[in-house]
């Protein structure tokens, strides 16, 4: 009783002195801050042991994960959005210690409730041998999970808003149809879409454009349910995919695509990539790189350094996922035989698509948890969360990249851009 005690006498301290726009409720029912609006609920008084135990960024994933801290009333944004004002290290400096270090000591030695997150780890690929496993661990959750907050194409990437008021079918629309004007697709050219997902890019370029699809996957559950939607949209003579390595493929293609899988690959593999690319496109033909970075730093070595966030997300959500920059995408697309036409910063796009993934998510995440069980889906509303907040605040980026197989002469594309937006 008395390490609850002090417990809730720091907590109190601290909230009362930092004064957040939010209220925290904690375990005894004590509410501290705003009667009305969003709440940080502490349901574990051992929540402070365990962080001070452990001060790392995973601490707070599995305190999240486990709904040792919740939010009701509200989101997680709401929590954010209304967090104090100004650095919040500058904020804790100015708490009165005195008022702290009589309790802290001995609520380090405080428990609390275990965590309920064994098995949601991944398995890192260069260390179990398998990225099949890696993206089975992110993409086979269930199809019906990932229906209930993509869009109604389910296309799992940065969206495309021409108006950032534009709901999540529009702007996926807007994205596969950009992709399809970036690389000029006409009809009868051939596409290869490596990491073709539940087909959506192949489909809207054999629908709108003519194109002959073909794509690759490692994904089970993805591929059965786009063979399955091909089927339905009668386009099983212009489409085909295959559950293979990207590296195994063969035969030339005029124009490919690549949306948001370069990130599963490992830096150890992006050479035997873009060489696999440029073995597999037409002298001439267009290759569109879609993938997220990460901020170059003012040296490698800084660059190298991963953040707590970045380590949390690969652990649980992308294992073995590793990120360039942008600068390190255009060099190895020059040192492997293509010339680079244009790059698309789209980090505000994926800020308010995963905002809005996670916004879909909540709204039904009830059915999210009959579907995949309360720490799963607690755990990717944080990611999707989280995501949104990086993007939004510049610690990771995404671009689309327009590149050529270099040759000799003429490229082959228009003199401007002016045709992507006429």
């Amino acid at each position: 009783m008395e390490s609850a005690d002090r417990a809730a006498r720091v907590i109190r301290t601290i909230v009362e002195e930092l004064k957040p726009g939010f209220a925290v409720r904690l375990w005894n029912g004590e509410r501290i801050g705003p009667a009305n609006g969003a709440v940080l609920a502490i349901n574990d008084r051992g929540i402070l042991g365990r962080a001070l135990r452990r001060p790392v960024f995973t601490t707070f994933v599995e305190l999240w994960i486990s709904k040792a801290i919740d939010v009701e009333n509200g989101s997680l944004f709401d929590i954010v959005e209304r967090r104090p004002q100004g650095r919040l290290k500058q904020r804790l400096r100015m708490i009165p210690k005195l008022k702290l270090l009589r309790d802290l000591p001995a609520l380090i030695f405080s428990s609390g409730r275990d965590s309920s997150i064994e098995g949601l780890a991944g398995r890192d690929p260069f260390v179990s041998g398998s990225n099949k496993e890696a993206i089975t661990h992110h993409y086979d959750i269930s199809n019906a999970f990932y229906r209930l907050f993509l869009d109604e194409r389910m296309v799992y990437s940065c969206g495309y808003f021409k108006d950032f008021a534009n709901n999540i079918d529009q702007a996926q629309f807007d994205k596969l149809d950009h992709i399809c004007r970036k690389l000029r697709l006409k009809p009868g050219e051939t596409l290869l879409d490596i990491g073709c997902g539940w087909g959506a890019m192949l489909i809207h370029a054999a629908k709108q454009y003519g194109a002959v699809g073909h794509g690759v996957s490692l994904s089970e559950a993805q591929t059965e349910l786009a063979r399955e939607r091909i089927r339905a949209e009668g386009l099983e003579d212009r489409i085909t995919i295959e559950v293979k390595p990207y590296s195994e493929l063969a035969g030339k293609f005029d124009k490919i695509s690549s949306i948001g899988m370069f990130e599963h690959l490992g830096l150890a593999n992006h050479q035997a990539y873009f060489q696999a690319v440029h073995r597999l496109l037409k002298p001439g033909g267009i290759y569109l790189h879609h993938a997220i970075t990460r901020r170059m730093k003012r040296d490698r070595r800084a660059w190298r350094r991963k953040a707590p966030a970045y380590k949390a997300l690969i652990k649980y959500i992308f294992p073995g996922g590793e990120v360039d920059h942008i600068g390190m995408t255009l060099e190895n697309l020059e040192a492997n035989g293509f010339e680079v036409h244009d790059v698309e910063d789209l980090r505000e796009h994926y800020a308010r698509t995963c905002r809005l993934w996670a916004e879909r998510l909540h709204a039904r995440f009830d059915e999210a948890i009959a579907e995949v069980g309360e720490a799963k889906a607690r755990l990717w509303l944080l990611y999707l969360t989280g995501c949104s907040l990086g993007f939004d605040g510049g610690s990771v980026l995404i671009y689309q990249t327009v590149a050529t197989r270099r040759a000799r002469g003429p490229s082959g594309l228009p003199p401007t851009r002016a045709d992507l937006y006429q």
